[in-house]
């Protein structure tokens, strides 16, 4: 088997939300995040760091692109509750953690992995599964 040639890393990241605008509401608002591009009623984008999360309407993203269309993006959507981790100084995760709740957000686990580093996740308004992590957890 040929070795695959190198990749920089992820350029961005998909999330499902029905409601686009509290999904804008809470990544601007309560996150923090700039938008960086809305189309009303499929998605909406947010830059993080040097990644791009992008949070859709699955349903308005399964329709496959028109004959000519000028960005023939492959349908896609997913069903469920998926998952996003933001990466954060291992000293900013006590203010995190005060954030959010302040912001009436609730933390479902709070917890130092066995390798070392510690997590916090809560839920976006879809029901995503949102972590903020000290980036040791993959040492």
């Amino acid at each position: 088997m040929m070795q695959p040639p190198s990749l920089l890393g992820t350029l961005e990241s998909a999330l499902y939300a029905e409601d686009l605008d509290a999904a804008a509401r809470f990544w601007t608002g309560v996150i923090g995040l700039p938008e960086i591009a809305r189309v009303p009623g499929r998605h909406v984008f947010f830059r993080c760091g040097a990644q791009v999360l992008l949070v859709f309407r699955a349903e308005a993203t399964r329709q496959p692109p028109k004959a000519g269309a000028r960005l023939p993006v492959p349908p896609h959507g997913s069903d469920g509750a998926g998952h996003f981790c933001m990466a954060a100084c291992p000293g900013d995760l006590d203010a995190w953690r005060a954030h959010l709740e302040a912001a009436g957000i609730g933390i479902e686990a709070d917890f130092i992995w066995p390798q070392g580093g510690r997590s916090l996740y809560f839920r976006d308004p879809a029901g995503n599964s949102i972590e903020i992590a000290d980036p040791a957890i993959w040492d």
